[in-house]
């Protein structure tokens, strides 16, 4: 119950209704024009309700779909946007949660996200790690999602490197949903949510439960003794409410919990991921001046355990166990938006973010006993400003200016190793570390006619290493990195030039893009067991030491095609993007110069179609991803892949459906691991599921 009071606080400032906000339908479009390119996805055929300021003329340009969660899985939605990925293939089922970070255009080279996920303007980030925890997700009321692809968006702040993925809650509506499906290998998906007008405010409450018996995730041919089944369990619950303070002004509340139990399919490969966001939010949406303000608060704990497979694979042994890894997020933004006439805008805003946290762990395991404790962690803060003009100069031009400038600390790190029961081994405190970083945007977007414009964007952005990269180091297996506490900022300069059509039912975009990502951090390969190595201990033999280092720069360029048209009961989308990475290797990564970075495709596609008429919605969709390198040295290839997901309901009454659901219909083999030793790890076979939702 230690997350108790976070959930009752912001509850206990609901007194009374919300203001009403403005709506949108599925079938509006905007108008936005910064020469940025990206996307609104929205969730299903309902009024779209957010509690936002108005959308900036200087947004990316954008298209909005319908679009329907195929699986119940917000992550499974996203991989249709060409070219955003995770740094692993697998799904949140069996993935484990520090390799789910987010990046697009190439941006990789590690797990941490260099894309940003806000939730309602709050960042989603894990702190300590900057991984995302997809399962907590799962049990929102969502309205719709936003990508914005690129760098330099002021207003995001530190960290969107490649861009941002924008949730916004659903609010002031009546509506009830319920869903509940079985399928295979006893998986079961229960979700409901409810929103509800009272009298001008609103109050919304979701939950979600998942479960099932997982499937074993080395392939057959190679499997051993201890490879097992891979179950999960995984639940979460929101609550928010909007309540008016004036006519204009509405106070906004919101709380969610989550818990997700995974395992990896053999003993000592358990984690657990558990954790509690709340926020509050002023928003004046009223009148000549806008302005929000904003304060939230995110305690997160995780778990995970290691082990290493013998060679024939019928034994075990555990190798590291991190019994605890808590961390804290705070943060707080101000945005004001002064009058300035109907052709141009300036936003003018602040924010200050600070994470703290620590890895707890036990490790040099003789059977099940261990012999050494390990304790590291450290703070960081970043606090800045940002301003951003916006000036329409004819009725098809329009230009757009942005500056940001942060200051970032570093302090109290530390790494403290014991022999358990014994003496200290070693006891470091780093040194505190500080400096300024900039980031800024300059583009265009000009109308060529009604239904056709050009824009393009120069941009430079920045992110600070995670607490993760700085101090933890971590294993897979008989493999070991090392945290690297001198790690500095990764600096983006990058810039993109587009073509937008879009003619109402039928909706294209093109865009290049050239970026370069300097001191990118990667886990670079330093040397290979057995032996023992620096921040990391002993490396048996077939294991790879890796360390975390700034590499010179990852030089990425490329291209994303996008393709909507609906005609008649039927609509289809098709997307593609090419991306060429490679590493610009100096110092100590030299010999990585020239290679692609780690887990980098070059090619993601995916085309889909649906029907939507009377009883019946049938979906179809096809994806495909390139092949990638499993590691930095690009000795691994990961084979590319091509997979079929449909579904297809009826409607039974007016208010239910009977829905059926197939995942990955070919049971084609995606790899989403391969060791030294050539064993390959796959990500989720044929999954069929059937079950009845409910809409109110």
């Amino acid at each position: 119950m230690r997350y108790l009071p976070l959930i009752t606080m912001p509850l206990l400032a609901i007194c009374s209704p919300a203001w009403a906000q403005s709506i949108e339908t599925t079938s509006q479009k905007r108008a936005v024009s910064n020469g940025g390119e990206g996307e609104i996805l929205h969730l299903a055929h309902i009024i779209v309700v957010t509690g936002n300021l108005q959308s900036p003329i200087s947004e990316n340009s954008e298209r909005i779909e319908n679009l329907e969660l195929p699986d119940g899985r917000l992550e499974n939605a996203l991989i249709r946007v060409p070219g955003l990925q995770q740094f692993r293939r697998s799904d949140a089922r069996t993935a484990n949660p520090t390799s789910q970070g987010i990046t697009l255009r190439g941006l990789g080279g590690s797990a941490s996200s260099r894309a940003v996920l806000i939730l309602d303007d709050v960042p989603q980030a894990d702190p300590f790690g900057g991984w995302v925890s997809w399962p907590g997700y799962d049990a929102l009321n969502l309205a719709s999602i936003r990508v914005r692809k690129g760098g330099g968006l002021v207003g995001t702040g530190p960290g969107a490197l490649a861009g941002t993925i924008e949730l916004d809650s659903l609010q002031n509506t009546d509506r009830i949903s319920a869903g509940a499906h079985y399928g295979s290998r006893n998986s079961v998906d229960l979700k409901a949510a409810l929103t509800r007008k009272l009298g001008q405010g609103t109050l919304s409450v979701s939950g979600s439960f998942a479960s099932g018996d997982g499937f074993i995730p080395i392939i057959k041919s190679q499997r051993g003794s201890v490879d097992r089944a891979a179950p999960y369990q995984q639940a979460g619950i929101a609550v928010r409410a909007v309540a008016p303070l004036t006519d204009a002004v509405q106070l906004q509340a919101s709380v969610r919990a989550f818990n997700d139990e995974r395992d990896r399919g053999f003993d000592f490969s358990d984690n657990q991921n558990s954790g509690v966001d709340a926020s509050l939010r002023l928003v004046n949406r009223g009148g000549s001046w806008q302005w929000s303000a904003l304060g939230y608060v995110q305690v997160r704990d995780f778990a995970n355990r290691f082990g290493a497979v013998s060679a024939n694979r019928n034994s075990v042994s555990i190798t590291l166990d991190q019994f605890s890894v808590p961390s804290t997020g705070l943060g707080a933004r101000l945005e004001v938006r002064p009058p300035v006439g109907d052709n141009a805008e300036i936003r003018i805003g602040g924010e200050w973010r600070r994470t703290i946290g620590e890895t707890k762990e036990n490790f040099f395991f003789a059977g099940t006993i261990p012999g050494r404790n390990r304790n590291a962690g450290g703070k960081t803060d970043t606090a800045g400003g940002y301003i951003e003009a916006s000036y329409k100069i004819t009725d098809t031009l329009t230009i757009t200016g942005s500056a940001r400038a942060d200051h970032w600390n570093i302090t109290g790190g530390f790494r403290k190793e014991i022999n358990i029961g014994g003496s200290t081994r070693s006891d470091d405190s780093f040194a505190d570390r500080s400096g300024w970083e900039g980031t800024g945007r300059v583009a265009f977007a000009y109308g060529i006619s009604p239904v056709l414009k050009l824009r393009g964007a120069a941009y430079q952005g920045w992110r600070l290493p995670t607490l993760n990269e700085l101090y933890r180091p971590f294993r897979v297996g008989p493999d070991a990195t090392a945290a690297n506490e001198l790690l500095t900022p990764e600096r983006l300069k990058g810039a993109d030039f587009g073509l937008d059509y879009d003619n109402d039912d039928d909706r294209f975009s093109a865009t290049i893009f050239v970026n370069r990502l300097e001191g990118a951090i990667a886990n670079v390969t330093v040397g290979t067991g057995p032996g023992v190595f620096p921040g990391v201990g002993f490396v048996a033999a077939g294991g790879i030491y890796r360390i975390r280092q700034n590499v010179e720069a990852i030089d990425s360029k490329g291209v994303e095609i996008d393709y909507f048209r609906q005609f008649g009961d039927f609509t289809m989308h098709a997307g593609y993007a090419y991306v060429d990475a490679k590493i610009d290797g100096a110092g100590p990564s030299a010999a990585l110069n020239g290679l692609r970075p780690a887990q980098v495709p070059r090619h993601f596609g995916n085309v889909g179609a649906n029907y939507d008429a009377g009883n019946w919605q049938i979906g179809a969709k096809l994806r495909y991803i390139g092949s990638q390198f499993e590691d930095d040295a690009n000795r691994t290839r990961l084979r590319d892949a091509l997979t079929a997901d449909g579904t297809a309901s009826y409607r039974i009454s007016d208010k239910i459906r009977f829905e059926l659901r197939g995942e990955n219909l070919f049971d084609a083999q995606v790899q989403v691991a391969i060791s030294n030793a050539g064993v390959i790890e796959r990500a989720a076979p044929r999954t069929i599921s059937v079950g009845l939702s409910l809409e109110l």
